[in-house]
């Protein structure tokens, strides 16, 4: 084996690993609660032999089709420069002229209302992984169950507490820690599987077919359980471009996929010895001495998978600020080396209080199963839907080969969905109520934007004319340059028409500054800045980012030295535009509920000197009222 390829291998083993601790958290914490909830849960499943191998069964050929074929086969080769996730799915599916306006919409629509159930998978996650490893307490002592709830908010509460120190110093142990984690319910499953080797016939898909021949009805309600077993699957798509697809698809199907069934298979194997064990399997398939042990494990598992859920929100919000689903509120970059390590303070405290209300309300996590289902199957089928269009539209598959895959994929996750759905009065109803209040901010926020632009746009000089009345005279030119921000680049901003009305000058040198954000991750330093010298001392620039990339408007502007135009920051002044939103009473183009409820987001968004890093001793306001 050459220096090179060793090289490679010993790189690929390594990310392998740092995915671990990542992408495989929330599925990896599953066999906490899945078994039990099957056969102890809402709708409890008999304990015979052959309904334990028919579970077993499903959990497999569920793992397999999900997250096997559908994730790691498929949908994770549709990456958005490297990068994945419902964001990144859904740039990739607007890349059309072939769908029809109303069928773009819908896509979009979607893809955000995805994206916002994603919080709700963020709120839950936390609460059920970390309920599930301190239940383990009551397993080895019973006195400790009223004290379950209180230690799972203690930790809890750290956990959001330590979020804005960053994760950079502790995230190179989350690997080695999962790793250990995963080998750890492998061994147990061993220990079990020993016991009742004939729990391995589970893998041949007969004992599915005939546990939902036999038991029709509560085989399907028996779904909404196993789903548990593929909670997290997204995750491997979204946290994509930190690691890429090889070390995922490797870390899933040589290590992650094969520990955890054997754990699966040994909680079967436990449950056909003991059907009491039912009461919680995987701590009761644990030697007594170990169990002590083995919470204190299954609690750091727990924090991992839940912290790996929390990163996400943080990333999500940034990337639909970018993208103008959402206002602008600081973000704060815990790591000069790392730029995704991110943390949102007050996504952060929103996330605590969800989470505290969550555990408080449900208090054990089994009443959050029901919670847990239905976001995760439907997140799942929106991703199938829009995997659809990318397969059909983009990588030119004929219907035939695009139908099969839409088949094989949403008949498993409607039944899924479907299963979890009738749940929705036992907690089902909590991620949908605060997925649909956030697709309601975030559509919003994007509409009014739209609207605020257009009324904007429609307001505003043209540029050309403005720039040839100045070479019969006009008002008196300073010393500097003066920079304004327009969302308009071919237009006269309304801060400059503002500054002439009340000072009367104009800088000798005029930059007219448009921000735009791109539909990739990330946009090249070499393609940043483009600048177009115009007559009169003016300058179009046009600043490009990705929807991942931090802003600084500074930097930009050092960045167009060589294109032509030097930027000195003392001899610069900034105009910016402050619009106070009116409500419009009449003939307005959104509800009067919607105009109060974007007034307020408007009110409240960061200030753009902070978003975009501008110095605040450089900076001019000038306001206006504009009526929506």
């Amino acid at each position: 084996m050459s220096a090179s390829e060793e090289s490679r291998k010993t790189g690929l083993a390594a990310m392998s690993v740092a995915a671990m601790g990542v992408v495989f958290g929330d599925i990896g914490t599953s066999p906490l609660y899945t078994m039990r909830e099957v056969f102890s849960g809402h709708h409890p499943v008999p304990v015979t032999p052959d309904n334990v191998l028919g579970i077993l069964s499903l959990v497999f050929w569920a793992m397999t089709i999900t997250i096997s074929l559908k994730y790691v086969v498929f949908i994770t080769r549709a990456d958005n420069k490297g990068e994945g996730g419902i964001m990144a799915l859904t740039s990739l599916a607007m890349r059309t002229e072939r769908l029809s306006p109303g069928m773009l919409w819908l896509l979009t629509a979607l893809g955000i209302f995805g994206a916002a159930l994603f919080y709700g998978d963020a709120v839950i996650t936390p609460a059920m992984s970390v309920l599930s490893a301190v239940e383990g307490l009551e397993i080895a002592t019973p006195a400790l169950k009223p004290y379950v709830v209180p230690i799972s908010l203690g930790i809890l509460v750290g956990l959001f507490l330590f979020q804005r120190k960053g994760t950079a110093s502790v995230a190179a142990l989350f690997g080695p820690v999962m790793l250990f984690w995963f080998a750890s319910l492998g061994a147990l499953g061993i220990w079990n599987v020993i016991k009742h080797p004939s729990v391995i016939a589970a893998i041949n898909p007969w004992y599915a077919l005939h546990f939902f021949t036999t038991n029709t009805t509560l085989a399907f309600l028996s779904l909404g359980a196993v789903v548990l077993a593929i909670t997290g699957g997204e995750a491997l798509y979204a946290d994509m471009g930190h690691f890429g697809r090889r070390p995922i698809k490797w870390a899933w199907l040589v290590f992650v996929f094969p520990l955890l069934y054997l754990n699966y298979l040994g909680q079967g194997a436990l449950i056909l010895d003991d059907p009491l064990a039912i009461r919680n399997p995987f701590f009761l398939s644990v030697p007594g001495v170990l169990l002590y042990p083995l919470v204190g494990l299954a609690t750091v598992a727990a924090i991992i998978a839940s912290q790996a859920v929390i990163t996400g929100a943080y990333s999500l919000t940034s990337q639909a600020i970018q993208l103008g689903y959402c206002p602008r509120i600081r973000i704060n970059f815990t790591s000069e080396r790392q730029m995704g390590q991110i943390y949102i303070p007050n996504i952060n405290w929103l996330l605590l209080i969800a989470v505290v209300l969550l555990v408080l309300a449900f208090r054990s996590s089994s009443a959050l199963a029901s919670a847990y289902g239905i976001a995760v199957t439907l997140t799942m089928m929106i991703d199938t839907v829009l995997a659809f269009v990318v397969v059909r539209v983009l990588w030119k598959w004929n219907w035939l080969q695009a139908g099969l895959f839409l088949a094989a994929f949403v008949v498993v996750d409607f039944a899924f969905f479907s299963a979890n759905f009738i749940k929705v009065l036992d907690g089902g109803w909590f991620p949908l109520v605060l997925g649909g209040v956030i697709f309601v901010f975030l559509a919003t926020w994007k509409r009014g934007r739209k609207l605020l632009y257009e009324k904007l746009k429609q307001d505003s000089m043209p540029l050309d004319a403005f720039i040839q009345s100045l070479a019969y005279g006009g008002p008196h030119r300073v010393e500097g340059m003066g920079v304004f921000m327009t969302t308009n680049p071919d237009g006269v901003p309304r801060a400059m028409l503002h500054n002439l009305l009340h000072n009367k000058v104009l800088h000798e040198t005029v930059v007219l500054l448009n921000v735009s954000v791109e539909d990739v991750p990330h946009v090249p330093e070499i393609d940043r800045v483009e600048v177009r010298p115009l007559p009169q001392g003016f300058y179009q620039v046009l600043v490009r980012y990705g929807f991942k990339d931090e802003p600084d408007i500074p930097l930009a502007l050092a960045l167009a030295a060589p294109l032509g135009l030097a930027y000195e920051v003392m001899g610069t002044s900034f105009f910016l535009g402050r619009e106070t939103i009116v409500p419009r009473a009449r003939v307005a183009r959104m509800p009067r509920w919607r105009q109060v409820l974007f007034t307020f987001m408007f009110r409240n968004a960061e200030p753009a000197t902070t978003y975009f890093k501008i110095p605040t001793n450089r900076v001019v306001e000038l306001g206006t009222q504009v009526e929506l």
